[in-house]
């Protein structure tokens, strides 16, 4: 009788044992699965923080006068500078050199609009190591990797728009004419500037130049972390 007492009652401990070991791990793997990865928190906390400074970038340069009221004015070529010297005392060249740098500036800006959809699909393909290079790395790592990976595609988006941009306010039509003005003059030499491929690489260098001050400022700025993910991911880099 004391046999059988003594066996079920290490029967009934070992089914309670098992049972609240059953559920023990239950309770372990909710929690596991509510802790994130650390890979992917930091592959998640840089695609955010990109996608922030790559649309406040491409935002703030969109706008009328973006690119021409701001630091990342175009400026004309230096070729340029013979021809609008040459040409300030004939008549209808007089403000060439303000009227040409406006309306390229004008170009620029609606081209940037093309660069956010660009930026963002590269940083989609961003792998875990590229994220941890670009945290750990120099204050603009995450510019330079961007300006690695979509310069020839934004350079595609942004030639034809600006070509276009150009043609809509005419400077295209007023450089031809005084192009063809000035290499009508006596004693000098002839020039041929491309304004389309000018004003194209010059807007992506302001482009690069802004997402580069908007990197540094959530690096540094540790009010701009506007999120729980970012503030943990940054932290690493604080240290």
């Amino acid at each position: 009788m004391k046999l059988t007492t003594f066996l079920l009652s290490t029967l009934m401990l070992f089914s309670c044992s098992t049972a609240q070991l059953q559920n023990l791990d239950g309770l372990l793997g909710k929690v596991k699965k509510s802790l994130p990865s650390s890979d992917s928190e930091v592959g998640s906390g840089l695609k955010e923080a990109l996608e922030i400074g790559v649309s406040k970038g491409a935002d703030a340069l969109s706008k009328t006068d973006g690119y021409y009221k701001s630091p990342y004015k175009i400026l004309l070529p230096t070729e340029a500078q013979t021809v609008i010297n040459k040409l300030k005392v004939v008549p209808g060249f007089q403000n060439l050199e303000s009227d040409l740098t406006e309306r390229l500036n004008r170009a620029a800006e609606d081209a940037a609009q093309k660069a956010k959809p660009i930026f963002i699909g590269a940083i989609k393909k961003m792998t875990f190591q590229d994220a941890m290079n670009i945290l750990m790395g120099q204050k603009n790592a995450a510019t330079q990797y961007l300006d690695r990976t979509t310069r020839p595609p934004l350079y595609d988006e942004f030639h034809p728009v600006i070509l276009e941009s150009l043609e809509k306010v005419n400077a295209v039509s007023l450089w031809s004419s005084a192009t063809t003005a000035y290499n009508k003059l006596p004693f000098v030499k002839e020039v041929n500037t491309r304004l389309d491929d000018y004003v194209t690489d010059k807007a992506l260098d302001g482009l690069f130049a802004k997402i580069e001050v908007e990197e540094l400022n959530i690096r540094t700025n540790l009010s701009s972390r506007s999120s729980d993910l970012l503030k943990r991911v940054f932290a690493r880099q604080d240290k």
